[in-house]
This record gives C-alpha cells, sequence and structure tokens, in this order.
C-alpha cells in the first residue's frame, strides 16, 4: 500500500504533528486484536483528513467506513464549533470498542456512528455535507458515489480512499482482473469524466481521489 520507501514515509511522519496517545492506542489495539489492521488509515492520512476538514472549515461530514475509528476522530478534530460527524459502518462486532475509542476522544457529542448498510443509511441521510469520506467495500464506491454527490454541497470535497489498490489499478492489455480491482477502475474513470466535479488523484499511502463538487 506504500509507495514511497520506508525511509521517506519515516520521513515525512516525523515532519507531521505527532499521533496522540489515543490515536496510537487506537494504532495498537487495531493491530492486536482486528483482522486486516492495514484498513486502518494511520498517522499520515489521519492528519491529510483532519487537515482538510479544517481548510474547509467543515460543519457537517459523512464517512462511509467507520473501521476502528481511527479516521472518524482524525474528521472530527477537524470540525468547525458545533459540527457533526456522520459515519456509517456495517461490522457490528467492532461497535463496543469503536464508542470505546470515542469515549475516549471526548468527541462523542459530534460523531454520529450509526451500524447498518450505508447503502440503505445514505438515502436516509438529508445533508448537505462539506466533506465526505469513502472507505468502504470496494465495490460499492460507484453506489455510494451516486447517492452522496447530491447531499455534497457545491464546493464540497469527496474524498475515497485506496483508489491505486496496492498499483493493481495498472492494468495491462489482456489482463484479467479481479471484481475489486474493476470497480475501483470504473470509479476512477467515472469521476474523471463526470462534469459535475473536478478531480485530483492523489498518491498518498494507497491513493486517495479528490472530488470538488463544481
Amino acid at each position: 500500500m506504500e509507495f514511497i520507501s520506508s525511509a521517506l514515509l519515516a520521513y515525512c511522519e516525523a515532519h507531521t504533528q505527532e499521533e496522540d496517545a489515543l490515536l496510537k492506542k487506537i494504532t495498537r489495539e487495531t493491530q492486536a486484536k482486528v483482522l486486516l489492521p492495514r484498513m486502518l488509515s494511520g498517522h499520515l492520512q489521519g492528519k491529510v483528513l483532519e487537515f482538510f476538514a479544517k481548510m474547509l472549515q467543515a460543519k457537517s461530514i459523512l464517512e462511509i467506513g467507520t473501521f476502528t475509528g481511527y479516521s472518524a476522530i482524525c474528521l472530527a478534530r477537524g470540525l468547525q464549533t458545533g459540527g457533526q460527524l456522520t459515519t456509517l459502518d456495517i461490522n457490528d462486532e467492532l461497535e463496543s470498542m469503536v464508542r470505546g475509542f470515542f469515549k475516549e476522544s471526548g468527541l462523542s457529542s459530534q460523531i454520529d456512528y450509526r451500524l447498518g448498510n450505508a447503502r440503505e443509511l445514505l438515502p436516509t441521510l438529508p445533508g448537505p455535507f462539506d466533506l465526505v469520506f469513502i472507505d468502504a467495500d470496494k465495490a460499492h464506491y460507484l453506489a455510494y458515489y451516486d447517492l452522496v454527490i447530491d447531499k455534497l454541497r457545491p464546493g464540497g470535497v469527496l474524498l475515497a480512499d485506496n483508489v491505486l489498490w496496492s498499483g493493481k489499478i495498472l492494468v495491462e492489455e489482456g489482463q484479467k482482473v479481479d471484481k475489486d480491482t474493476q470497480a475501483l477502475l470504473d470509479f476512477n474513470s467515472r469521476l474523471a469524466h463526470d462534469p459535475r466535479v473536478q478531480t485530483l488523484l492523489l498518491p498518498i499511502r494507497d491513493g486517495i481521489l479528490m472530488a470538488i463538487k463544481r
């Protein structure tokens, strides 16, 4: 998932505001107790998310894919006073852990954590949102996009994680691809040609596609 050397990544992290004790704890417990801990956003990406929220002066953020709560806490820390983050996840087995982390963060009142199928939950959310972060099952990225684009305010930003998919999106002619890779290829292409948004693909961690709504 990393496209720069470990030494360069360490240098970047050393010159980025340090993780606090809670974020380090979430990382440790995720690695020790949860399957696929690499899904955690981590230090550098977490700070990118927080900075985006701050730069947008976001009052309303939507996250699709909570996992163990690291990215949600980073996004919530970037909210304006009185703002709210709505975060959706389908894995109720992690609920106790995640709610515990939210309580420790002191941000529980600003985080609306909802469990269920995002494709069913999204139509119930009114919006508008200043910032949307998609980091869930890749097969449904386009479905999530279609469900949220009209809820994103003009000038708002949508961020989608893992769009480089460990480099697997570089497909040679005639090469067969798995369904997740194809879903991301379709997603990246659709957004690049959607006149409603301007796009920028950032080679951060496993790739973040940024779309600004016109």
